[in-house]
């Protein structure tokens, strides 16, 4: 695997044990192999840094970054893919958008779980924790797993994520490129609580917002409203 200068030579693990590995993935790099033409992305990434074979658990969007889950094991996989399949885990992103979303609100709206298929039910909650201007950040909980959920969702609310090339708005975009240097989704996966594959014990994994998304919203002054690692 070949890195390109945005990918890093290792990834920031959040919990390792015998079945499970959380680590927090970096924005710009796809998860899956076959998702994109990206040297395998994190998969692979991932399996040199750990030096074995690993199952991912999940997905998250290539612009998207934090909290991603890997079995170490395929007994584990089937474990952990049948907790995401039940709803026993737990979710938390956030997201800075343009627009000012209700300071709570529940968005219960179908979308389509693949390109070109039936709208299927899905529900996340979102709650506003700061604005800057005509922007907010906002923590959103997704209660199903669709294909761009939370992204989706935003659109529905009419408060896009700034940085989304698919359902946002290039003038908005481009002006945080220019004033604030931020060139990825702002949209992060802050924690994941998931049952241990094993002891069914509860995990909790916490990334930490870095880099120019931290940077941005430091400058913005609303650094401080992004929640810590759950208690």
């Amino acid at each position: 695997m070949s890195l390109s200068p945005q990918h890093p030579a290792s990834v920031p693990i959040l919990h390792v044990d015998d079945d499970l590995l959380l680590v927090d993935k970096p924005s710009g790099i796809v998860v899956h192999r076959g998702w994109a033409d990206d040297d395998g992305g994190l998969v692979v990434l991932v399996e040199r840094q750990m030096r074995r074979r690993v199952w991912p658990a999940h997905r998250l969007d290539r612009g998207t970054s934090g909290v991603t889950a890997f079995a170490l094991s395929a007994t584990a996989a089937a474990a952990v893919s049948g907790a995401f399949a039940a709803g026993e885990v737990d979710k938390v992103y956030i997201a800075l958008v343009r627009g000012h979303p209700p300071e709570s609100v529940t968005v219960d709206h179908p979308i389509a779980n693949r390109p070109d298929g039936p709208r299927v039910p899905a529900v996340t909650t979102f709650r506003r924790l700061a604005v800057w201007q005509r922007y907010a950040l906002v923590e959103a909980v997704p209660r199903t797993g669709r294909l761009h959920q939370v992204r989706r969702h935003l659109k529905h609310l009419s408060c896009p994520v700034i940085g989304d090339v698919n359902y946002g708005k290039g003038e908005h975009n481009r002006f945080f490129r220019t004033e604030f240097g931020l060139h990825r989704l702002a949209l992060h996966a802050l924690n994941l609580r998931l049952p241990h594959p094993s002891t069914g014990a509860p995990i909790n994994a916490h990334a930490p917002l870095s880099g120019t998304f931290a940077a941005c919203l430091a400058t913005m002054g609303i650094l401080a409203a992004v929640p810590g690692p759950p208690v």
